[in-house]
């Protein structure tokens, strides 16, 4: 089988198996995002998540992730649902992207199934599928297969699904015939996502400093959430969607019908009493195959706690 073949063979595959969108670029990084991810670390705009510069070796080489690796397969799995509910006081809001099952459990199927596929049509070949727990600039490489283009809020940002998009990729070490890059950055002079997000850690077009986001603070942060950005969290018990909300782009793109991703009973908006009542037990019970289980009960106590300074100091 021909690369061409191959390729089409193995999107066909993802669409049937539920993802929405697919494209080929070579396993390359390039220059210019190889200086991008230096300059983030060294500036020390990613905070302590030290597993950055642990792994920048294998950011700029894929081949580090798969030995021998000459393609990836881009994918994207839309996630929008239903409109967000508004708490009410004593209850906290929860990131879109959490309200159902944890996405890393129902995209690890799906590559698992497309990977079963690939090696049936390409035994010579090796792939490893990706989704956020390996060292690989998922957005790039979702750029260099033509799935979008990189907005100011540093989401990928498609015309049809917007920024509400899963990403994952499977990396191949046959080849594939490769879609054209997304060229085109459609943002334009729109500044939305800029003047939205609450705590200015977009400090500029592209621009990311994860000390100040309320998605870092409050999710992949295991120390105080700094004095200065406990007001900005306002009811945010975990994530934070404002500068995604804020996006032209995510007016008016389709939900999703993957029922994986449908809104769990009592996950936004987030009682803040039963939060605080849970026991780990409980917190296994309740969190285990969500994306809450990534902050822990302590990193969710500590949230709620501010969540429920902030509701009391506007009453």
């Amino acid at each position: 089988m021909n690369a061409v073949e191959l390729t089409a063979a193995l999107k066909n595959e993802s669409l049937r198996l539920g993802f929405d969108l697919a494209g080929a670029a070579p396993a390359v990084v390039d220059r210019e995002q190889v200086e991008r991810l230096d300059r983030w670390i060294a500036d020390g705009r990613a905070a302590d998540m030290d597993y950055f510069a642990r792994r920048r070796d294998a950011y700029r080489d894929p081949s580090k992730v798969l030995d021998g690796a000459k393609s990836v397969l881009m994918l994207a799995m839309n996630y929008r649902t239903a409109e967000p509910a508004a708490p009410s006081p004593g209850q906290a809001r929860v990131a879109r992207y959490a309200w159902g099952e944890d996405y890393h459990e129902v995209i690890r199927r799906r590559l698992d199934g497309l990977i079963e596929f690939h090696n049936r049509l390409a035994p010579d070949a090796r792939a490893r599928g990706v989704v956020d727990t390996a060292p690989l600039l998922e957005k790039h490489f979702a750029r260099l297969a033509g799935l979008g283009w990189i907005g100011k809020n540093t989401t990928l940002i498609n015309r049809q699904f917007g920024s509400w998009l899963f990403l994952a990729g499977m990396l191949t070490t046959a080849e594939l015939e490769y879609d054209q890059p997304m060229q085109t950055d459609l943002c334009g002079s729109c500044r939305a996502c800029l003047d939205a997000c609450p705590t200015g850690a977009l400090t500029g077009p592209g621009r990311l400093d994860a000390r100040r986001c309320i998605s870092y603070l409050t999710i992949e942060s295991r120390g105080a959430i700094p004095k200065e950005y406990q007001a900005a969290i306002g009811d945010r018990l975990f994530g934070c969607d404002a500068c995604q909300q804020s996006c032209p782009w995510n007016r008016a793109t389709p939900s999703t019908a993957e029922p994986a991703f449908q809104p769990r009973p009592g996950m936004n908006p987030v009682d803040l009493a039963e939060l605080q009542s849970l026991d780990e037990e409980a917190f296994r019970e309740r969190f285990r195959h969500t994306s809450l289980w990534r902050a822990g009960l302590d990193g969710l106590r500590r949230n709620a706690a501010f969540v429920g300074q902030n509701q009391k100091s506007i009453r």
